[in-house]
């Protein structure tokens, strides 16, 4: 069986996350917005660079960019989660209170959705 082809914004997704994992919060925000730029669709380079934001002290900009994430992936709790997050840590509590339940309200749909034989879907 072969491989999938990787492509550019798998390769730079993969690099970012390497290099959040390396300490290098710079490098992974670099990495991430060039995986959105070959693919804008791709959510787990969006995650990545709201968490590399969020690691280099951007974050207002981690706030848009998860912003956009809720966006693309609206019924996604871990997308309102991290939103939720940089709300927290910038200060805006009240905003963050109501992603935090956005995204509790979310979980608990998803749940209530899931036959008990259907294993439990996980988000990034």
């Amino acid at each position: 069986m072969n491989e999938p082809t990787k492509t550019e914004a798998d390769a730079q997704a993969e690099l970012g996350f390497d290099l959040l994992a390396a300490g290098d919060a710079g490098g992974a925000v670099r990495a991430f917005r060039a995986a959105i730029a070959a693919d804008d669709s791709h959510l787990e380079a969006h995650h990545g660079l709201v968490r590399a934001l969020r690691d280099a002290g951007r974050l207002e900009q981690a706030i848009g960019v998860a912003l956009t994430l809720t966006v693309l992936t609206p019924h996604d709790p871990v997308a309102h989660t991290a939103l939720s997050i940089c709300l927290q840590q910038a200060g805006h509590i009240p905003e963050a209170e109501a992603a935090a339940a956005r995204a509790r309200v979310l979980e608990w749909k998803a749940e209530l959705t899931r036959t008990p034989e259907e294993p439990e879907e996980r988000s990034l």
